[in-house]
């Protein structure tokens, strides 16, 4: 894929992702630029950018070409805002305390933290779900610590007609108590209603392409309708078709790569490194959705 623009997108893997040259973050992009990585996105769903040694400020500009952006709070986290490490619009998406000294083994906010380790899409447990997400490799472990994505449109169409048919029009509940409970992590009486359900469509089509995908998420943990048991075993069976081999890319980070990713087409997960001994610094602007995919209950009418 090619533009006017000096912006060049190589595919490297067989059904998704594309490599992008050609462009420097540290600086303002061109209309032409921005177009051609809004298509990039729109056939690839997730773009690797390498070498973008970018402040969080220029990170944000750049993530504001593609939208407004959701500033992490309440139904996202645990950390008070007196005892964030990084800026409003930044989410910290590492294994670092305000003082930059790693979190303990037994430290909850670490606990917490592990549920990115957990097949999702961000922002899913939100009335509007995000819309792309943006994360940068400030410092990285010597091993592990990848980034996996799994391409949902790709999922969606592996599927026998009889599921595609009856996933059809199925609503799901979302929230971060159901991910970080799959972990045993226990949340206050304050998180709880912070962390309210939200409700989310299970098949999604792309507004630009027609595509539909799998709306798959770890923060699950109902169908509406359904008996719980019943729509967890399900929940699990499509995970785990979603996420073969064939359907994922696994990221192996370099220091200052920006990876993109489409959440509306896409789930991901971190993969394990050594937290207590190392240092992996990744922070993550997200750029919002701009409508609903579910009608939402009144708080009024939920007991």
């Amino acid at each position: 894929m090619s533009d006017t623009t000096s912006v060049t997108i190589r595919q490297i893997h067989p059904l998704f992702v594309g490599e992008v040259e050609g462009v420097d973050l540290t600086r303002p992009l061109s209309p032409e630029e921005v177009q051609a990585i809004e298509r990039g996105m729109d056939r690839y769903a997730v773009l690797v950018f390498r070498g973008q040694n970018i402040t969080d400020e220029q990170q944000a500009a750049f993530s504001r070409n593609f939208g407004d952006l959701e500033r992490p709070g309440a139904a996202s986290n645990i950390t008070k805002p007196e005892d964030r490490r990084l800026g409003p619009e930044i989410a910290d998406i590492s294994n670092l305390d305000k003082q930059n000294n790693r979190f303990g083994r037994d430290d909850r906010q670490r606990f917490f933290n592990l549920g990115n380790q957990l097949w999702h899409s961000d922002s899913s447990f939100k009335p509007i779900p995000a819309k792309y997400s943006a994360l940068s490799a400030r410092a990285i472990p010597s091993i592990g610590g990848n980034t996996e994505f799994a391409d949902m449109r790709a999922a969606y169409d592996a599927l026998d007609e009889a599921t595609k048919a009856e996933i059809e029009g199925l609503i799901c509940e979302h929230s971060l108590i159901y991910s970080r409970g799959l972990l045993g992590f226990e949340v206050t009486e304050e998180e709880r209603a912070n962390f309210r359900p939200v409700r989310q469509s299970l098949v999604r089509t792309h507004p630009v392409s027609g595509r539909k995908s799998i709306y798959l998420s770890s923060h699950i943990g109902g169908i509406v309708g359904w008996p719980r048991p019943e729509a967890m075993a399900f929940i699990r069976d499509l995970i785990e078709h979603a996420t073969q081999r064939e359907f994922v890319y696994a990221h192996q980070w370099r220091q200052y790569d920006l990876v993109m990713w489409d959440n509306r087409q896409t789930m991901h997960r971190a993969r394990r490194y050594n937290d207590i001994g190392e240092t992996r610094d990744m922070r993550r602007t997200t750029v919002a959705g701009d409508a609903p995919t579910a009608e939402q209950v009144p708080e009024e009418q939920v007991a």
